[in-house]
C-alpha cells in the first residue's frame, strides 16, 4: 500500500477502505507518512469529500491512534458536551453541574481557548487553586464519589488529530465536514462518555455562518457516534449575537454561578435547558424532554445544580466559598461604561468582533503560549431587540489599564448596529437532531 496511490484514489473520487484509511493514519501519527503528503490528501478529501462509512472510518482511526479513556469504573451514565465554540459560551459551567445534579456522572475532558476568549479550563481557573491536574484515579474517584470532575485534556489523547489540525489550519483545509466532524468526534469518542450531545453554533460569531453548513456537520458527527455505538444528539443554536451577556473569563464565572442562583435567566439558562434535556432523555434518566427539562430547573430552583458547582471546585483544590461569593474571583482595575451614541433598537451585534475586543483586552489568546487576563472582558447591558437611548449605557469594559479601556470602547461600539423600528432576537434554538 502506497500513500501515493492512496491519494490519486481519493482524487478522482474513489472511496477509501477502512484498512487504507487506518494505514494512512497509523503511518501519519508515526511520521513514516509526512506532512507534504497528508497535506495532498486533505486538499483530496476537501474537494472529493467522504461518504458516511468513511467519516466514521476516518474518526475510529484517529480515535485509536492514542490513549482511551475507560470509564468502566465510574457508576452510571457517563454524558459529555461539546460546543464548536462562540462568543461568551460558558454553557459547560451551567449545563455540567445541572445534570450531575439529575444523576448523569460528568467525567470531562476541556480544553483551553485560542482566539475570543478562554476555554472551560481557563474559565475554572478563575477559581483559585483550582486544578485541572488529576491523576486517572482521582479523576475516577471524584466522579464516582461528587457525580463531577472536569480535567484538561491528555498529551497521549488522540495524537492523529493535533497533527492533522495543526497541518489543516496552515492548508487551507479547515472548510472540510469529513474532517471537521472526525476531528471532534474523535476526541469525544475517545473520551469514554456514554451519551454525547453537541451544541453546533451557527451565525456570525461562528464557524458554520449559515444554519445550512451547521446542520451539515451536526447530522455528520450524530451519525459517527451513533455509528460509534454511542448514544448522540446535537442542537443547532445562534450565535448571530454573543451568548448571555458576559465576555471574558471570570465575568463568564460570575454570569453562569447567576444562573446557577436563579437570578439570571434568558438566552443561557435556555440553552442550557435544551441541551440538558437532551442529555438526559438519551441517558434515559427521563422520559420526555418536558420532564427532563423540569428536573433540570427543579436542580436550580433547589440549589442542587450550585451544589454541584461547589462540589466540582472543592473537589479540585477550590473553595466553596468562592463560587457563593463571586466578589472574591478576580476583577478588572478599570471599569468603563460604553455610551450609546444613538436612540434605538439594537438591530446586529458582531459577535465576532466582540470576541476580538475581549482578546485585545487580554482575555484571550493570540497565540497557544499567550497569558491570559482572567479578570478582563465585557458585559452586555443591551442585546439585539432590546431599547437604548443615547447616552445610557450599552456594555462595560473590564480592563487592565485606562488606555486598552479606551481602545475597547471605540471598537466595542462599532459592534453594534441600530434601528428606529422594533427588532426581533434571533432564534436561539433552531434545530434539534437525535
Amino acid at each position: 500500500m502506497q500513500m501515493t496511490d492512496l491519494i490519486a484514489k481519493k482524487r478522482d473520487g474513489g472511496k477509501l477502505t477502512a484498512e487504507e484509511i487506518e494505514y494512512m493514519i497509523r503511518n501519519y501519527t508515526d511520521g513514516i507518512i509526512p506532512d507534504y503528503q497528508m497535506s495532498a490528501m486533505c486538499m483530496a478529501i476537501l474537494f472529493a469529500g467522504m461518504d458516511k462509512e468513511e467519516t466514521l472510518d476516518l474518526t475510529l482511526s484517529m480515535m485509536n491512534s492514542g490513549d482511551t479513556l475507560d470509564l468502566s469504573t465510574i457508576r452510571g451514565i457517563k454524558g459529555d458536551k461539546h460546543s464548536t465554540g462562540g462568543v461568551g459560551d460558558k454553557t459547560s459551567l451551567i449545563l455540567c453541574p445541572m445534570v450531575a445534579a439529575c444523576g448523569v456522572k460528568i467525567a470531562k475532558m476541556s480544553g483551553r481557548g485560542l482566539g475570543h476568549t478562554g476555554g472551560t479550563i481557563d474559565k475554572l481557573e478563575s477559581f483559585p487553586g483550582f486544578s485541572t491536574a488529576l491523576s486517572d484515579e482521582q479523576f475516577f474517584e471524584n466522579v464516582n464519589r461528587l457525580g463531577i470532575a472536569i480535567i484538561g485534556q491528555t498529551a497521549d489523547l488522540d495524537p492523529a488529530d493535533k497533527k492533522l489540525y495543526a497541518l489543516r489550519d496552515v492548508t487551507g483545509t479547515v472548510p472540510s465536514i469529513p474532517l471537521i466532524s472526525s476531528s471532534i468526534m474523535s476526541k469525544k469518542l475517545a473520551s469514554g462518555a456514554d451519551v454525547i450531545v453537541l451544541d453546533v453554533k451557527c451565525g456570525s460569531g461562528a464557524f458554520m455562518k449559515t444554519e445550512a453548513e451547521a446542520s451539515e456537520l451536526a447530522q455528520t458527527m450524530v451519525d459517527i457516534g451513533k455509528g460509534a455505538g454511542r448514544r448522540c444528539a446535537a442542537c443547532i443554536t445562534d450565535m448571530d449575537q454573543p451568548l448571555g451577556r458576559a465576555v471574558g473569563n471570570a465575568l463568564e464565572v460570575k454570569e453562569a454561578i447567576s444562573v446557577l442562583k436563579g437570578e439570571t435567566r434568558g438566552d443561557l439558562l435556555e440553552l442550557c435547558l435544551t441541551l440538558g434535556s437532551c442529555i438526559l432523555t438519551a441517558g434515559g434518566l427521563a422520559p420526555d424532554t418536558d420532564t427532563a427539562r423540569a428536573m433540570l430547573q427543579k436542580a436550580v430552583d433547589d440549589g442542587s445544580a450550585l451544589n454541584k458547582l461547589c462540589d466540582l471546585v472543592e473537589g479540585q483544590g477550590g473553595s466553596r466559598s468562592d463560587v457563593l461569593d463571586t466578589s472574591r474571583l478576580p476583577a478588572a482595575p478599570v471599569v468603563v461604561e460604553v455610551k450609546s451614541p444613538v436612540s434605538g433598537y439594537v438591530s446586529h451585534i458582531e459577535a465576532d468582533e466582540v470576541g476580538l475586543v475581549s482578546m485585545h483586552l487580554g482575555g484571550g489568546r493570540v497565540t497557544k503560549d499567550s497569558t491570559i487576563d482572567l479578570s478582563v472582558g465585557i458585559i452586555l447591558n443591551k442585546k439585539v431587540g432590546e431599547l437604548v437611548e443615547s447616552g445610557e449605557p450599552l456594555a462595560v469594559i473590564h480592563a487592565a489599564d485606562e488606555a486598552s479601556a479606551r481602545t475597547a470602547v471605540e471598537k466595542l461600539i462599532a459592534c453594534y448596529e441600530f434601528s428606529s423600528a422594533p427588532t426581533a432576537q434571533p432564534k436561539l434554538i433552531k434545530q434539534i437532531i437525535m
